[in-house]
């Protein structure tokens, strides 16, 4: 399959991304994963539901092919980690920028939307919304949205 075959796929599938890693560190520009899987899972929502995953490095050489990449409008993601000590993960709402994979650690550049990165915290999933829809209905961050929201809503 080719590059534009599986961009095209995945655009169409409206296809969001999981990757997730044993520990994370950020000096806050930057999210370093470490012991990334080499797999990175990828899902759609209804009607299509398919559910599927590639190779990491093959989801970071992705990065920015096709005519909306993830290179020329980056994505969204919510990483949900836990902090020593804690039961109940925490989140935060980053746009994840200039990926760079090497020996199980995978670099992003970030900047920060919503939350407070933690220095350091492991383990982690990383939420990352589909290809050339960073803000739509359907999207990982688009849910966080809707949640703060009804939440607002329900405290008033």
């Amino acid at each position: 399959m080719t590059d534009q075959v599986t961009i095209d796929q995945l655009q169409a599938e409206q296809s969001m991304f999981v990757q997730t890693a044993a520990s994370i560190t950020s000096d806050g520009a930057s999210l370093v994963l470490m012991g990334v899987t080499p797999s990175t899972i990828y899902f759609s929502d209804r009607p299509q539901r398919i559910v599927g995953h590639m190779a990491t490095s093959d989801f970071v050489d992705l990065w920015g092919a096709g005519e909306n990449s993830f290179e020329t409008d980056p994505p969204n993601a919510v990483l949900s980690f836990l902090q020593p000590g804690d039961k109940v993960p925490d989140d935060v709402v980053i746009v994840i920028k200039e990926p760079r994979l090497a020996d199980g650690t995978l670099i992003y550049l970030i900047e920060v939307l919503d939350g407070k990165m933690p220095h350091e915290a492991g383990p982690v999933s990383l939420f990352i919304d589909p290809i050339g829809r960073p803000l739509s209905p359907v999207s990982v961050c688009g849910v966080r949205r809707r949640e703060r929201r009804r939440v607002r809503r329900a405290v008033r």
